[in-house]
């Protein structure tokens, strides 16, 4: 597991605009470092890049542990793309699919 602070990339794999399949007027924004996601962008301190049996993971966290908990209710905190080639988004209170938006 790779810590990387805020401003390091997320993988290329991960860069672009993603639709949620489920309701095309919800999308994620991936730019860099940067996640803005149902067009709020998302405040995170560092990231955690794994791969595990094929799939590509980014976990958002906070430095303060006091303030993780809030933090995992109400931002998506878990960037996964399966080995499969899906994208998702999760918190512990929802999970969103999404495709790559065309160009």
């Amino acid at each position: 597991m790779k810590r990387l602070e805020r401003d390091a990339p997320l993988p290329v794999e991960m860069q672009g605009r993603w639709i949620d399949v489920e309701d095309s007027t919800s999308d994620l924004i991936v730019q860099g470092g940067e996640i803005i996601c149902f067009g709020e962008a998302v405040c995170y301190d560092y990231k955690l890049v794994d791969t595990d049996d094929g799939a590509l993971t980014v976990s958002l966290k906070m430095n303060d542990p006091a303030a993780e908990g809030a933090f995992q209710r109400a931002n998506i905190t878990e960037l996964v793309i399966t080995p499969e080639g899906e994208f998702h988004a999760y918190n512990v209170k929802f999970a969103s699919h999404f495709e790559h938006a065309e160009s």
